[in-house]
């Protein structure tokens, strides 16, 4: 293809993104030319846009929830794609390091998640780019009829499939509570009852609890009724097997202590908070109750493979967590509307 230059949204400053372009890196054998359609902003991309994680480094060429459809092949890559495959992005990572020859290429040694890995001037992985040129061993293929945004969920789904796995979830026994209606606790929660568990979301907000029940999931209202108590009465009085924190407030933490039954629960603290959220617990209790305390991060090679086929499958739906499409021209009014507390996926089209 024909194509000189790019154009990409980054950010600048705090509550700054801008649209810059730059020439298209020439395509080297190892590496494939995407058209990329949609772009996702995730929690990680508008908390720097508000100036809360300043510390990532600018400016960032963000966003990582990327999809796209494959322009033209390095002339090494034979037999996996073909061009016109539509794939997700996942992050680059070098495949030699401890942790990449075990899978984990989010914790990759030599390849920080949201590092000058594309570029010299510029930290993150230019997912708000029209075009891109990828390494093939960072993509992963999703069905061809999926939409460009949904298909941009991967990298958000292999990180719950990560949590799932860690929780051991046990289909037609184990009831999950999973506080935080979110994109991610909705998220957690769609993926755990395809796992088959009973799941039970406690939320605070009517939009929230709105679109859990149209996806199908038992809600508590929380602004209503004590949930710790609503999940001791729906669960016979005994608890929750696991619950999951989808929000990174120190008030939800301590709820899930109360919420988990009260020998062998298990409480995964899936979400960060900024600033730091804490959890008020002795390690006797933790001794005495057999509690798991479970941290939850990132995902491995398996997890974005995992997620890319549970959603070309329709086993996870998350069509009702896409809030808007914006056009890349309007970059500085889709973080504006995904940095509003209610917000869902604002999916950025960048073509």
């Amino acid at each position: 293809m024909n194509i000189e230059t790019i154009k990409f949204a980054c950010l600048t400053s705090k509550k700054n993104a801008e649209l810059r372009t730059m020439s298209l890196p020439t395509i080297k054998s190892d590496e494939i030319l995407i058209k990329q359609e949609a772009c996702n902003i995730c929690t990680t991309d508008y908390q720097q846009w508000q100036g809360l994680r300043e510390h990532q480094g600018y400016p960032m060429a963000g966003g990582h929830e990327c999809s796209g459809i494959i322009m033209e092949l390095g002339s090494d890559i034979k037999g996996t794609y073909e061009i016109g495959d539509r794939v997700s992005i996942i992050y680059d990572y070098c495949g030699y390091c401890d942790a990449c020859k075990h899978g984990e290429v989010t914790s990759c040694e030599n390849k920080a998640q949201f590092g000058k890995n594309y570029s010299e001037d510029y930290y993150g992985l230019f997912g708000f780019a029209n075009y891109f040129v990828r390494k093939a061993k960072s993509l992963v293929k999703v069905d061809k009829n999926l939409p460009a945004a949904e298909a941009g969920f991967v990298e958000p789904l292999s990180s719950v499939i990560q949590n799932m796995k860690k929780l051991h979830i046990k289909g037609g026994k184990d009831t999950v509570v999973v506080i935080g209606g979110g994109t991610m606790g909705l998220l957690n929660a769609a993926t755990a009852k395809a796992m088959g568990a009973k799941v039970i979301v406690s939320e605070l907000m009517d939009k929230k609890i709105d679109v859990a029940q149209k996806m199908g999931l038992e809600v508590i209202n929380a602004g209503i009724v004590d949930p710790i108590e609503e999940v001791k009465r729906l669960t016979g009085g005994k608890g929750a097997d696991i619950v999951i924190v989808a929000v990174g407030v120190t008030s939800a933490n301590n709820q899930a202590l109360e919420m988990v039954k009260p020998k062998d629960g298990k409480v995964s603290l899936f979400a960060a908070g900024y600033p730091a959220p804490e959890i008020e617990v002795d390690s006797n209790t933790i001794h005495y109750k057999r509690l798991e305390l479970i941290g939850s991060y990132g995902s491995t090679l398996e997890d974005f493979y995992d997620a890319a086929q549970m959603l070309s499958e329709g086993r996870v739906d998350v069509s009702n967590l896409i809030e808007e499409s914006i056009p890349l021209d309007d970059i500085q009014k889709a973080f504006e509307l995904a940095s509003e507390t209610d917000s869902y996926r604002v999916s950025v089209k960048l073509n």
